[in-house]
């Protein structure tokens, strides 16, 4: 039994889309340049993972420490993905070099995940459709309840993690790294 007929029938041609997106990648990579396909099918696996995580949380009524949700949320926001994905997608420019600084979750890639899941959060914090269905806690309801403050100190605090990530980018720009300027624009 493959894996596409235990979906069920909403989920099958989705997840069939995806397999056939990696097929394709497959096909297309050279022996060299594999490395690219399997980073991309790890960062596929661990986003798919995340969104497990969150649906754990969901049914189980379980509500995180802001840390816990932000480390799945950093990667349930799907910027580690999407930025290896446009990477592959720049062909030839993207080396071995660009791929490996990729692995290592540089803090460029964790402070833009951190800058859209926090905006994010804050601009559906009020009257969101996702807490409304019984979405799992949004960052500002995690902080809240941890740290026992109130939603404007929440936004304040937020805004400030904003403002430290645009720095954190700020500063990779400035600093040498093993890939191309090209790359972090």
């Amino acid at each position: 039994m493959d894996s596409v007929s235990r979906l069920p029938g909403y989920m099958k041609p989705c997840y069939q889309a995806v397999l056939d997106l990696y097929k394709e990648m497959e096909e297309m990579e050279n022996t060299e340049r594999s490395y690219r396909v399997q980073l991309a099918k790890e960062a596929m696996k661990k986003y798919v993972q995340m969104y497990m995580v969150e649906v754990k949380w969901l049914h189980g009524k379980y509500k995180p420490k802001i840390e816990e949700y932000m480390d799945v949320a950093r990667v349930s926001i799907g910027v580690p993905m999407f930025t290896i994905f446009s990477f592959m997608a720049m062909g030839e420019m993207a080396n071995k070099e660009v791929f490996d600084w990729l692995r290592q979750d540089p803090k460029i890639v964790r402070a833009s995940s951190n800058i859209i899941r926090l905006m994010d959060d804050l601009a559906f914090a009020q009257g969101c459709f996702e807490q409304e269905r019984g979405h799992i806690s949004l960052s500002v309801e995690c902080y809240m309840k941890q740290h026992g403050v109130l939603e404007q100190q929440t936004y304040d605090e937020f805004h400030q993690q904003i403002e430290k990530a645009w720095k954190d980018i700020s500063e990779e720009f400035l600093r040498p790294t093993a890939v191309p300027m090209l790359f972090l624009n």
